[in-house]
Formats: structure tokens, C-alpha cells, sequence
């Protein structure tokens, strides 16, 4: 038997990368928005202050009863951050998601959208 000896193929030709163009501007003006305007948002009734720089908000839901199609109202409480302590039970708020502050508290308090009305407290 003779051993064919063999012979290396040519190799291709590398072509150069082609050149990456500078990012188009966003054509949708939703894209455009900055981090803090793409959060999520959520709104909902103060239900407790006691805590220090902490809300407790009550965020109501309506959504259709799969057996009797009628709505029903689901609600889920909130811990929020409140920095200033601006915000009083009864108040409507927004809330802004945020980076974890502590084991429960995913939420920042952004604005007070109506404030609850002023009630005399009487003590008994």
C-alpha cells in the first residue's frame, strides 16, 4: 500500500468584521424614557405610618370571578419607602419600583395623589 500523502486545503480568506454603526435613535418615544420612567408604578390607599421612613399600601384590583362572572375586588398590602414620612393613613398614593430596601420593602413612595381628610383625633 502506498500512503497518499495529503495535502492541506487553502484556507478562505478572513473577510474584515463589518463596521458597527452608532446606535439610530429610538423611534418609539416610549423607548426613549429613562429608567425611572420605565418602572413600574402602582397605585393604592395608605393603610399604616406606624413604621419609621415605611408605608403600608393597600392596592386594590377588580378582576371577573371565573364561576360566577361577576367582579370581584382583590387587594394586596405593599411596605413602601417614605423618606420624609410625607405620607398619612387614608392618603392615595403612588409607589415607584425600586431595588430590594430591606426583606419586604420593594417600593418607593413617588407622589401623594390625594391626601386623606384631616380628622380630629379625640382621646378617650
Amino acid at each position: 500500500m502506498v500512503a497518499e500523502k495529503k495535502t492541506a486545503k487553502p484556507k478562505a480568506e478572513k473577510k474584515p468584521a463589518p463596521a458597527v454603526a452608532a446606535p439610530a435613535k429610538a423611534a418609539n418615544p416610549a423607548d426613549a424614557r429613562n429608567s425611572l420612567e420605565r418602572r413600574n408604578t402602582i397605585e393604592g390607599v395608605v393603610v399604616s405610618n406606624k413604621m419609621q421612613k415605611t408605608i403600608v399600601v393597600k392596592v386594590d384590583r377588580r378582576v371577573i370571578h371565573s364561576a360566577y362572572k361577576k367582579y370581584v375586588v382583590r387587594s394586596r398590602r405593599f411596605k413602601a419607602h417614605d423618606e420624609k414620612n410625607d405620607a398619612k393613613v387614608g392618603d392615595r398614593v403612588q409607589l415607584v419600583e425600586s431595588r430590594p430596601l430591606s426583606r419586604e420593602k420593594r417600593w418607593v413612595l413617588r407622589s401623594i395623589i390625594r391626601r386623606a381628610p384631616q380628622v380630629a383625633e379625640v382621646n378617650a
